[in-house]
């Protein structure tokens, strides 16, 4: 085959993007093997750790829809560096600071541009893929993503160990500095559109002006089962006799949210990927050290395990979903509640739960986060394409909403019980918190069950066939 047909372009940004997104991780869940570390730099209870996480997921899940609505005005490009140049900011306040306010504004910067940076990815890639690469190029970017996780639950937490925490977090910053430099020569919005750089100079290059993507080469018939809805059905989803989609932004948000599909994607991100979140942010570390008594090397080794299981996890679900795109809300469903079920035969294990336990906690879990990404290929086929900005920012909330709920609940359940800190963490107070999670798990399966029949009424009224 010959290179005209096969571009090489497409493969670099989306190479560069996946790095972003990588380091976005990194930046995202710094403090995952550090939380007892924190805890004694800062010198803070429990609920006080959990607000780093809360507050830092807080600003990531409010700024989804503003996101998403600059991401359709700016393009993913502008957004992508400015998330990076947000989070190093934030690093190297967090490097330099012992002042807990100012920990707090780091973690604001960091939960800011992490916001910009995944949907980000998630925008550009329809511009360089064709519809039925799609599924399994998310599933690869998030399963690469999740090196940035081994990366936090490792050498980062080695680094702070060894180095001292000024030097570690301020690395992460230098690095996030070099890939904003290489994303701004390489990182282009669609084919034909030019570098950061090349529009800041206002010349853009060859290699821009012809660049080619694999995108537009679809069948008609997979044109017809996968591609979006066009722009003109939101007018009639919203207010009946509008010639075109509505300008302002709540009104937009309004009638994009009367697609049930596009609630039907917001659930199903919400329900799967919140606990191996909680898992591998915040509350891993203290639950196998403190809680079950391993050490911290085997806790360390538990975490790694589970981010190699979410990526083997991503790298099935792909071809599966790709597959069986008909069946793909029904693989949420069973995803989901095989997750809920590991956690509740740990949680109810007479004693301390054994080692085998939780290896199979760790293994099941982590599926979650693929199967999430289900959501943005539920999204794309419902939502018109001059809206996927703002729905693809809408939907990845859910599992960060979700996920701040479950982490606030955990560490508040903890300083009830008087186990708050690190020398009083014990195993039936971790029981009781862990169980805060169940609930969660109840209301996202009950949504989903409800639009998935409000979405198959609405697909048959509008003569639509992919779920």
């Amino acid at each position: 085959m010959t290179a005209a047909r096969r571009p090489l372009l497409p493969w670099l940004v989306w190479g560069v993007a996946v790095v972003a997104y990588v380091i976005a991780v990194v930046n995202r869940s710094s403090l995952a093997a550090l939380g007892p570390a924190t805890q004694e730099h800062f010198g803070i209870d429990a609920t006080a750790l959990s607000m780093f996480a809360v507050i830092q997921l807080v600003v990531y899940a409010g700024l989804q829809i503003p996101v998403g609505t600059l991401l359709d005005r700016f393009g993913p490009t502008a957004m992508i560096l400015s998330g990076g140049i947000l989070m190093l900011t934030g690093q190297l306040v967090m490097a330099t600071v012992h002042d807990v306010r100012l920990a707090i504004l780091a973690r604001v910067l960091v939960g800011a541009g992490d916001a910009c940076t995944f949907i980000s990815v998630i925008r550009l890639l329809p511009e360089w893929f064709a519809l039925r690469q799609l599924p399994v190029v998310n599933q690869i970017t998030a399963l690469l993503g999740q090196v940035g996780q081994l990366i936090s639950v490792m050498p980062l937490a080695l680094a702070v160990s060894v180095f001292g925490w000024t030097v570690g977090f301020a690395g992460v910053a230098a690095v996030g500095l070099l890939i904003a430099l290489i994303g701004a020569v390489v990182l282009r919005d669609a084919p034909g559109r030019g570098t950061a750089v090349e529009r800041m100079l206002g010349r853009i290059g060859r290699m821009s002006r012809g660049a080619r993507s694999f995108a537009g080469h679809e069948s008609t018939a997979e044109l017809g089962a996968v591609a979006p809805p066009p722009t003109e059905l939101v007018s009639i989803v919203g207010v009946r006799g509008a010639a075109a989609p509505p300008a302002g932004f709540w009104r937009r948000l309004r009638i994009l949210l009367r697609i049930p599909g596009v609630r039907l994607a917001f659930w199903i991100h919400f329900t799967p990927p919140f606990a191996a979140n909680v898992l591998l942010l915040l509350w891993g570390t203290p639950f196998f050290t403190g809680g079950v008594g391993l050490s911290p090397t085997a806790s360390a080794g538990l975490l790694s395990l589970a981010v190699v299981a979410s990526m083997v996890a991503g790298a099935t679900l792909g071809p599966l979903t790709s597959r069986f795109m008909e069946r793909r809300v029904w693989v949420v469903l069973v995803g989901s509640c095989a997750v809920m079920l590991v956690w509740v035969v740990t949680l109810l294990w007479p004693g301390s739960p054994p080692f085998a336990v939780l290896v199979v906690l760790v293994l099941v879990v982590p599926v979650g986060g693929p199967t999430s990404m289900i959501a943005f290929e539920v999204a794309r086929s419902h939502t018109p394409r001059s809206y996927l900005g703002l729905a693809t920012g809408f939907v990845n909330m859910g599992g960060f909403i979700a996920t701040l709920i479950a982490v606030f609940l955990i560490g508040l359940t903890l300083d009830l019980q008087g186990a708050g800190e690190p020398e009083n963490y014990s195993l039936p107070a971790f029981r009781w918190a862990f169980a805060t999670q169940i609930p969660i798990w109840l209301l996202g399966l009950a949504m989903i069950l409800l639009e998935m029949r409000r979405t198959g009424r609405w697909m048959n009224r509008h003569g639509r066939s992919l779920r």
